[in-house]
């Protein structure tokens, strides 16, 4: 098998744009995981908001299978959803990323993800519709005061949702200007998030840690995505494949761009071509 493990991205990738998952994509990933085939999700959420979609893929709770979360900043086995490496945020970073994407006078809506928990700052009604579609556990948090993360584990990334371009623009401007550009890795996804982690934490150093740790080159690695914050993982992989319905700029650093959108089974196409047709 020349190529040993799919990452992919989940939303607007893997799942429709409903949150549900192309029956072609369940059939082709179990038909690839029975061969020895790795697929793993590579999201910005948590792990622990994934588990829904583990099980229609059969994958929940399984050994030597793995979720990439936090755009990078966890590795997850599913057996047991064992933490293999966690990249967390400084909260001196966290505190600084958090008052400065809130300089807009738009009222802004703000994630703030710990190892196990989301907590989610004047949550917007479009967020909350998302998150219910979706199954995400989060906490309300009442006021703008990270103090109380001290007693939490470990900090993982924070990400600002606005329907608004130029406000999503102005967001990474402010927050870059305060912290500086070498301190975050700052990208933009789904059309309505700005996401920060810690600099040199992105879905594709994470996904060649992960091959290196299964003993996969990263030649051996297909990555897809479709919004910005998979371009690392686009150009780390082997194969770097852009979906359909993918932005333009993710197209243009891909070596592949799928016939087939997200909403069409595009996870699908990849594997009958790269993995259940591999003589």
């Amino acid at each position: 098998m020349r190529y040993k493990m799919l990452i992919s991205d989940l939303d607007e990738t893997l799942l429709n744009d409903n949150g549900t998952i192309n029956e072609k994509n369940i059939k082709a990933i179990k038909e690839a995981v029975q061969m020895g085939f790795k697929f793993v999700p590579n999201t910005g959420r948590s792990f622990n908001s994934v588990q829904g979609i583990l099980t229609e893929l059969g994958l929940k709770n399984k050994a030597d299978q793995y979720v990439i979360s936090y755009n990078g900043g966890a590795i997850i086995e599913n057996l047991n959803n064992e933490v293999l490496i966690a990249r967390a945020m400084d909260l001196n970073l966290a505190n600084l990323i958090f008052k400065a994407g809130l300089q807009s006078d738009e009222l802004t809506d703000v994630h703030v993800y710990t190892l196990d928990k989301l907590f989610i700052f004047n949550i917007s009604e479009a967020d909350r519709l998302y998150m219910n579609e979706r199954g995400v556990p989060f906490e309300l948090l009442e006021t703008p005061d990270l103090t109380f993360l001290v007693d939490e584990k470990p900090l993982m990334k924070i990400i600002f949702e606005n329907s608004n371009r130029n406000i999503r623009e102005k967001i990474m401007t402010d927050v870059l200007r305060e912290v500086g550009v070498d301190q975050v890795e700052a990208t933009y996804s789904s059309g309505r998030y700005v996401e920060f982690n810690p600099a040199g934490v992105d879905k594709g150093s994470a996904g060649n840690v992960l091959g290196a740790k299964l003993g996969i080159k990263p030649e051996e690695i297909i990555s897809a995505g479709d919004n910005s914050n998979d371009i690392a993982m686009i150009k780390s992989a082997g194969v770097g494949v852009a979906v359909q319905n993918a932005i333009a700029p993710v197209k243009d650093v891909a070596q592949v761009v799928t016939d087939r959108t997200n909403n069409e089974g595009a996870i699908a196409e990849i594997l009958e071509k790269f993995v259940l047709g591999d003589d």
